[in-house]
């Protein structure tokens, strides 16, 4: 079923909702999902409606401009229109660590994510027997301090040869650049464990234990130029006890980051994260 999805921010003032399914009611759009919000603090309202496009009477190269011209002017609305078709094109960005990879690749071969991949990049080889069950290309690209810059206009290269819409970092233990980010504005998601920024480093489960934490979790969010500190888009904890080693912390973690990640990214693809500065409105 061929969708359209129209996000919507304005001020909140009376008549918004119904204006908006004034519209898609007189344009035969049949409304399948619909979720709002008020922002009390900035006054801000927020919208998202999907609605069929078989029987809907405007062309789909038309609809933003007439949506603005009979509802959004009005209400001074800033307005995103999206479409479920064609897929978008996520690449994943890898280095060693596996279980976010596996994650995603089992759930995209199984069809619960309506993407394509075209490829995949790494800065370690050691991924690529994985990948290369699934008929997915593989870029094994080398990051030293000396060849930073020219991998990522290689990476860049890659991604606007294969028309990527976002990127995904599965694990990926590189630092991108300010340039490189600026490329795909809030179209790179990250996964870190909530450790961050009180236990850094190599080792963090070993750290976490050595203090006796309670509980650990994991963060998915959209890169800024602030190191993992992003627009978060998804969020879960696991309870630790007193009597788990730190084996069983690490495996805990990447558990609880493998489901996060796959949750931030469906809410991507569905077009249910709504950015407002450093925050995200996430859509039902």
């Amino acid at each position: 079923m061929q969708t359209a999805i129209l996000i919507i921010q304005c001020k909140d003032e009376k008549g918004i909702v119904a204006a908006v399914s004034d519209f898609l009611h007189r344009y035969s759009g049949n409304i399948i999902e619909v979720d709002q919000h008020i922002d009390a603090e900035i006054g801000d309202f927020f919208m998202r409606a999907a609605w069929e496009l078989e029987s809907f009477d405007i062309p789909q190269d038309h609809i933003l401009e007439t949506f603005q011209r009979e509802v959004g002017e009005k209400f001074g609305m800033k307005c995103t229109l999206k479409f479920n078709e064609p897929k978008p094109r996520m690449a994943l960005f890898v280095s060693k660590l596996s279980h976010c990879l596996f994650d995603i690749l089992s759930r995209y071969y199984s069809g619960q994510f309506q993407v394509e991949i075209p490829l995949i990049i790494s800065n370690h080889p050691d991924l690529k027997r994985v990948v290369k069950g699934f008929g997915i290309p593989f870029h094994f690209l080398p990051i030293t301090k000396e060849t930073k810059a020219l991998r990522e206009k290689q990476q860049l290269d890659l991604l606007q040869e294969h028309q990527v819409d976002f990127i995904v970092l599965a694990r990926y233990m590189q630092i991108l650049s300010g340039d490189f980010i600026r490329h795909f504005p809030n179209r790179i998601i990250n996964i870190h464990h909530s450790f961050l920024p009180a236990f850094v480093g190599a080792k963090p489960y070993h750290a976490a234990y050595k203090r006796g934490v309670k509980i650990i979790g994991a963060t998915a969010h959209y890169v800024t130029e602030e190191l993992d500190a992003g627009p978060i888009i998804e969020q879960d904890v696991a309870r630790v006890r007193h009597q788990n080693t730190v084996e069983e912390m690490v495996q805990m973690g990447q558990d609880v980051e493998k489901v996060v990640l796959s949750r931030a990214i469906k809410y991507h693809l569905a077009h249910k994260v709504q950015v407002v500065g450093n925050r995200t409105i996430i859509f039902n």
